[in-house]
């Protein structure tokens, strides 16, 4: 008798449609194999993983194509934090339905971040759920050997910098879910849509990735909130901190709600979601990193300095007065 011809189970059907054509290394196997291969060149690898789950780290009402950019951009920005090139992702997507109308704009946004960060999909696995749907993605990038930035390297003295804006993220939640955001920007759609898509698309610093791990003590990136970021990389380092709130960067939107009082500056400091890049850098090296950033149109700031001791970080008014935070960061758990 002979045997039938093999036909493609669902699952098998819906990575050759959507997600095979992302797996553009050659290592990737075409996703034909269970397993792929990636070329360490002589550097060292690094491995991050993270997932965004529908109802915690977006809503389901969110579209698909920007749930495909944040799932790989949050992995994108640990690498940049830690002065890594990016060299591929493996993705597990849990879904509810497997439904064209989802599918294609996820694969197509996701195909595109990979280009545009040349961080090919190198496999992965799909599972069906009947809870809320999840992308985790593991990504893998490279740096010479032992150059890796890690949070165990601040000294006292070293400068605290960190990119970009804080805060952004928390009010665009805020905005989505008709909090007191939502409500004080009715009349400007600008800022609204400014903030929600910090919210929704994190930008990843991948172009100063060079920069963090040729100038930077220690560094990891800012997804939980600020404070309690720097908080975890000065455990981590065996020292503290005293960061001047007044020079922690916002936008133009965050800061005109903290001048209206609709927002206080713990939600700026403890929102998370910011996906910028934490570090800390002998005074020496820091107008380079700074120069670095503006040479790649990111901005970086100054906005304190690591101190001797093991007490939680203190962060200081306008006045010079601590500002006592009853929170740190989001917490899972």
């Amino acid at each position: 008798m002979t045997q039938d011809r093999y036909q493609a189970s669902a699952e098998d059907s819906l990575i050759a449609r959507y997600f095979k054509p992302l797996a553009t290394d050659p290592g990737a196997f075409g996703l034909v194999d269970d397993a792929a291969i990636l070329s360490s060149s002589g550097d060292d690898i690094v491995v991050t993983t993270d997932a965004v789950v529908e109802g915690v780290h977006y809503l389901a009402t969110d579209p698909p194509d920007t749930i495909a950019r944040k799932a790989l951009r949050v992995n994108l920005s640990d690498l940049a934090a830690k002065g890594a090139t990016p060299a591929g992702f493996v993705l597990t997507l849990a879904l509810r339905s497997k439904e064209d109308g989802w599918l294609r704009p996820f694969a197509d946004a996701l195909g595109d971040d990979a280009k545009t960060f040349a961080c090919p999909l190198l496999g992965g696995d799909t599972v069906s759920t009947p809870g809320p749907q999840m992308i985790s993605i593991t990504a893998f990038g490279r740096v010479p050997k032992g150059r890796m930035a890690g949070r165990t390297g601040a000294r006292a003295g070293d400068r605290i910098l960190v990119t970009g804006t804080i805060g952004d993220a928390a009010l665009g939640l805020d905005v989505l879910t008709g909090g007191a955001v939502a409500g004080a920007l009715m009349s400007d759609p600008i800022a609204r849509d400014l903030l929600v898509s910090r919210y929704r698309v994190p930008q990843p610093r991948n172009a100063l990735a060079r920069a963090v791990r040729d100038h930077a003590s220690a560094a990891m990136d800012v997804s939980d909130g600020l404070a309690g970021d720097l908080t975890k990389l000065c455990a981590a380092s065996g020292v503290s901190a005293t960061v001047d709130v007044a020079s922690v960067p916002l936008s133009a939107a965050a800061a005109g709600l903290i001048a209206r009082n609709v927002v206080g500056v713990e939600t700026l400091l403890a929102g998370g979601d910011d996906y910028e890049v934490l570090c800390t850098v002998p005074p020496a090296q820091s107008d380079a990193l700074i120069a670095a950033g503006r040479a790649v149109g990111v901005a970086v700031s100054v906005i304190g300095t690591i101190v001797a001791g093991h007490e939680r970080p203190r962060f200081l008014d306008g006045q010079g007065q601590e500002l006592v935070l009853k929170r740190l960061s989001y917490s899972h758990f």
